[in-house]
């Protein structure tokens, strides 16, 4: 590292919204805006829980009720700032649909690859990521990001500078955390699909 350059300590952490039945049955959840389930929104109690341990200079959440209900209940709702960039694909004639379904009619059928007619390119996704990795890097502190499966995925691969169909080598499972950073001033992954426990008590039912 040259003389003078300060390693960034900035960590990005980023947050899938809990559980929906849309989620639960694996059905592709794009632009349609389903709400929590109860074990959706206990999800959302246990993010709040895993998040105390932050301070953070910004949250970032998406439009969809879904990531919004999940940031509200986690205990961010008074301090997010939404941003259309962090919306989900949008899966076009492929939205609601389940992979097995899909794959009925086009055998063999890969999102990142083939891609979803009449919906979102995963270049238009990646191009979306990459203002927000660029708001973020204009933020001096640590910043949370709640959104969606796939376009987290696909922001995570833009972070270490992959095309963004390489979001779909990491996984990525409702009510999880991820939190990207630097080794040094390379950016990095310090943690990925990293689960908070459901708290045994209800969740708060939705306002």
């Amino acid at each position: 590292m040259s003389a003078g350059v300060i390693p960034s300590r900035q960590s990005v952490v980023l947050v899938r919204h809990g559980e929906t039945e849309w989620s639960a049955a694996l059905r592709h959840t794009g632009r349609t805006d389903v709400p929590l389930t109860a074990a959706g929104r206990r999800d959302a109690v246990a993010i709040g829980n895993c998040l105390g341990e932050w301070s953070f200079a910004r949250v970032l959440v998406s439009p969809l009720q879904r990531a919004g209900e999940t940031c509200r209940i986690a205990g961010f709702g008074d301090v997010a700032e939404v941003r259309d960039d962090l919306a989900e694909w949008d899966y076009g004639l492929y939205e609601g649909r389940t992979t097995e379904d899909i794959r009925a009619e086009r055998p063999g059928w890969q999102i990142w690859r083939d891609g979803v007619p009449g919906g979102e390119t995963v270049d238009g996704v990646g191009a979306r990521a990459d203002r927000i990795i660029e708001e973020v890097g204009g933020i001096a502190g640590d910043v949370a990001v709640f959104a969606h499966g796939h376009v987290l995925r696909i922001l995570a691969a833009r972070w270490l500078d992959l095309p963004p169909d390489r979001g779909g080598s990491f996984v990525l499972s409702t009510g999880a955390i991820c939190v990207l950073g630097f080794e040094r001033e390379t950016r990095a992954f310090l943690r990925w699909n990293s689960p908070c426990l459901r708290p045994a008590t209800p969740a708060p039912s939705p306002s």
